[in-house]
């Protein structure tokens, strides 16, 4: 299967960031098998050209729902990821989390807006120096944190309005429960994930390396720039006068 110059551009990419190594051999999941190019010294080598072809699926996921207004939610709670996903997100203008997924984010949304509607309450207040007019100083000091857990949990998804229509969560295997609410819920997942995750759970996989920070990066770059796209075509479809 012969590559195009921009995938192989892209491949070189995803070679020098590491984005190829997976976990040891004895770690595999069965589902990963199809997508390895070899196993060297004990560990899964991942085959750059079918991952190179897995972000473009990505792409155009993230494209597509963006350029129809849809809302992606970017997730990445472990160490080596949560700076990534939160940068990522943050120049985007997009949610995310990566302090932890608190359960019922979307099973239970209705509860979980409640609580953003609350932080959104006790920051405002906090601004306005209407809290230091209102409370004694004791009951300043125990909403303040109440408003500074709250922001922790669910300061990165303020704007969500609604369940998202896409999540994309980094090593899935570590954020079980987001994957689990998201299939419940029949939300699309984008995963970036390595060898000892689940493919099946995921509706759009991206196999790289998923431990380093510069395999993700390289990987939530792309996206974004499928991202920004998606916005500059609803920016356009918007702007064009109906007939």
């Amino acid at each position: 299967m012969s590559s195009s110059p921009a995938n192989n551009t892209l491949i070189e990419r995803l070679f020098k960031a590491g984005a190829h190594f997976g976990f040891k051999k004895s770690r595999r999941h069965p589902t990963v098998t199809p997508y390895l190019f070899t196993t060297k010294q004990g560990n899964d080598i991942f085959d750059l050209e079918q991952s190179a072809a897995l972000i473009e699926t990505a792409k155009g996921i993230v494209r597509g729902m963006v350029g129809a207004g849809k809302t992606v939610l970017f997730v990445g709670t472990k160490e080596e990821a949560a700076r990534a996903v939160r940068e990522t997100a943050e120049k985007l203008g997009a949610p995310f989390v990566v302090n932890r997924w608190i359960g019922g984010m979307l099973t239970n949304w209705s509860e979980i807006k409640k609580r953003i509607n609350r932080m959104a309450e006790l920051t405002r207040e906090r601004e306005s120096g209407e809290l230091e007019r209102k409370y004694t100083k004791k009951e300043r000091v125990i909403l303040g944190r109440e408003a500074d857990k709250l922001a922790f949990y669910f300061g990165g998804i303020q704007t969500l309005t609604r369940i998202p229509d896409l999540i994309v969560v980094v090593d899935p295997r570590h954020d079980t429960i987001a994957v689990a609410e998201a299939r419940f819920m029949k939300v699309p997942i984008i995963g970036i994930l390595s060898s000892d995750c689940d493919v099946a759970k995921i509706t759009y996989p991206v196999l790289v390396n998923d431990a380093l920070q510069s395999s993700v990066g390289t990987v939530l770059g792309e996206l974004a720039q499928a991202y920004n796209e998606g916005v500059a075509a609803f920016g356009a479809a918007a702007a064009t006068p109906r007939a």
